[in-house]
Order: C-alpha cells, then sequence, then structure tokens
C-alpha cells in the first residue's frame, strides 16, 4: 500500500500513526495515511501563521500559481478520478466530471485573485460631506481552516483551498478521513504549482481530536466547513465571534405538476436522486408528484432506475457504486424498511 504523509510548512511529516483508506467496493485496505495528532495541528497552525505574517504573496503570484494548479489538475485526471473511485467508491465518470469540475474552479479562483477590490463611498452624499474622501478594501483574514467531506473529495476542496488562497491567506486543509488520498495529492499538485512552504497544510485525524484542537486555536481567523447540522453547529458554539461558512446539507424536494413532462422528469429524478449513491447534499430527496400523473411517474421512474447498472465504481459502465462504508449503507436500508412499516409501499427493492 502507498504511504501518504502529511503536509506540514512545505514538507512531509510521517508522524507514525497510520489511518487506513480502504477500497470502498470491496472494503480492503488500499492506502495509509499518517494521522494528526496535537503536536501536528500546532505545527501546521503556526506554519500557516508564519507564512501570513512574513511571506505575502501578490495578486500576480496567486493568480500563476493557481493557474498552474489547474492545469497540472487537468493533465493528472486519470489518476486523481481513479483515487476518488477507490477511496470515495465514486463511479469513475462522475469522478473524472469532479475533476475537471475542480480544475474550472481554480482557474476562477485564478481569475479572481487579480479582480479583488474595494469600493468608494459616495461621502458626498450627505449634506456637510462634499470634500470628504472615503473607500474600502479587502484584505485577507489570515489563516483559513478547511473541513471538507467524502462525497466531493477534491471540488469541495478545491471549492474551499483555492478562493482562500486566491484572497491570500494561508489554509490549514482536513479532509473526511474516509478520502484523505486525494487532498494529500492535491497539495502536492500546489507544491509542483510554486506555492511557497506553510500556505497550505495538510492533517488527518479524527474530529473529536485534531478538528476540536484546529477549532480551538484562536490563531485560526475563519472556518469553512461542509458537513452535518449537528457538527456545524457545535463548530459555532466552540469558535464564537471567529467567521465561518456552514454548508450543512438539505432536503431537497422536486415537484412534477400534472402538465410536466413525466418521461423527462422521471428520469432526471431517477438519474439525480441515485448520483453517487444519493450520497450527495442537493440530490433528488424527496418527490412531490401530482396525483393525477402520479401512477405513470412511478412506472417510469422504476423502469429508469432498473436500468441503472450497479457494480465497481473502476469501471466505466457503472452508474451506482458502493455507499462510503457498510454502516451507512444499513442506515439507509433501515429507512426503508422504517417507511414500509408505516404503510409506504416498495415498488423496487
Amino acid at each position: 500500500m502507498d504511504l501518504y504523509p502529511l503536509w506540514i510548512n512545505g514538507e512531509p511529516w510521517d508522524t507514525g500513526n497510520y489511518l487506513t483508506v480502504t477500497d470502498k467496493a470491496t472494503g480492503t485496505p488500499w492506502a495509509t495515511v499518517s494521522l494528526a495528532g496535537a503536536k501536528e495541528v500546532n505545527a501546521a497552525i503556526t506554519a500557516a501563521s508564519h507564512a501570513f505574517a512574513n511571506k505575502p504573496l501578490t495578486a500576480t503570484q496567486r493568480n500563476e500559481i493557481l493557474m498552474r494548479a489547474a492545469g497540472l489538475i487537468r493533465s493528472r485526471i486519470d489518476d486523481l478520478a481513479l483515487t476518488m473511485a477507490y477511496e470515495a467508491g465514486k463511479p469513475l465518470r462522475d469522478a473524472r466530471a469532479e475533476v475537471d469540475r475542480a480544475a474550472d474552479t481554480f482557474t476562477w479562483a485564478a481569475e479572481e485573485a487579480k479582480r479583488i477590490h474595494g469600493e468608494m463611498v459616495p461621502l458626498e452624499a450627505t449634506p456637510g460631506s462634499e470634500n470628504r474622501l472615503a473607500f474600502t478594501i479587502r484584505v485577507p483574514v489570515g489563516v483559513v481552516c478547511a473541513i471538507t467531506p467524502f462525497n466531493f473529495p477534491i471540488n469541495l476542496v478545491a471549492h474551499k483551498v483555492a478562493p482562500a488562497l486566491a484572497a491570500g491567506n494561508a489554509v490549514i486543509l482536513k479532509p473526511a478521513s474516509y478520502t484523505p488520498v486525494v487532498s494529500a495529492k492535491l497539495c502536492a499538485i500546489l507544491t509542483e504549482a510554486g506555492l511557497p512552504p506553510g500556505w497550505l497544510n495538510f492533517v488527518v485525524g479524527p474530529g473529536h481530536s485534531v478538528g476540536q484542537a484546529l477549532l480551538n486555536d484562536t490563531r485560526i481567523g475563519f472556518y469553512t466547513f461542509t458537513g452535518s447540522m449537528p457538527v456545524g453547529e457545535a463548530l459555532k458554539r466552540t469558535i464564537g465571534l471567529r467567521r465561518c461558512t456552514l454548508e450543512l446539507g438539505s432536503n431537497s424536494a422536486v415537484i412534477v405538476h400534472e402538465d410536466a413532462n413525466v418521461a423527462n422528469a422521471a428520469t432526471q429524478c431517477a438519474l439525480k436522486g441515485f448520483s453517487y449513491s444519493g450520497q450527495v447534499c442537493l440530490s433528488v430527496q424527496r418527490i412531490l408528484v401530482h396525483r393525477a400523473i402520479a401512477e405513470e411517474f412511478t412506472a417510469k421512474l422504476v423502469s429508469v432506475t432498473e436500468g441503472l447498472h450497479i457494480g465497481d465504481p473502476k469501471d466505466t459502465a457503472t452508474d451506482i457504486g458502493p455507499m462510503i462504508a457498510e454502516n451507512e449503507a444499513k442506515r439507509a436500508e433501515s429507512w426503508i424498511q422504517e417507511a414500509v412499516d408505516q404503510g409506504a409501499t416498495l415498488v423496487k427493492g
């Protein structure tokens, strides 16, 4: 198995404690990643703080680094997609699309690095202020902590890391323990693209230890988190007045009215509902269908579902791969049984 160390201050850190990453299709060990502890978290925050305070990057430098990173991501689409097929169980076609989107995300961030500006404030609109001038400027917050989920292991990392770097912030990245390898590879890509030491630091470990240590350290000025509602609430309680963005999922509904194109609606609901085994915060989660077309819609939904290919995510023909862990599959199955017990009809098991 390949070993992936942590990445702190531009150097690999092998801690001697390891997390085993499994092939989600088979459950067999596939890779190992170094686990962080209090020492590594402190070192990562120290490195990020020092880089931000002492080695600022100009807008031009940030633009060039991020643009080079976008090109490197595109050039390694096959390797990165296959990595996600292994560690995330994401079907290869979906994984390739995600890598391509991540490259776009880095490109957009690179372009914005040169367009960050403030605004003039029209004080002359107020009597007595005709000879006064005011303006705002935008400045980086300092050290940003990015905590990312398993379901989009490269693009949601890109959505957090690339804009933070574009705005001139140093970053500490803690990916989901299910899917850390693609983040390790992304750190290597950014280093190759010219990002200096300290600007991106990569730590892996449980939320109750590594995550909590990151939340408790006041040298971090901003947190960007995607995950569950309970963890998001706990994060906000811990960091107090420090700023954050929280993306905490949804319960997305689709309404299919009686004048809809039933075949198209059912097809899209099936494809979007089962995309990545339903492990997507904006997937189709509830469908509200007009009574007049319910029977026709249901028949088409079942038909499309039956045509989806279940298999190894590393096979390009696969539409549906495994869920991220066996306990998650059991949880979904229990919900189906609960619905049946309460009177629902199972039309496709």
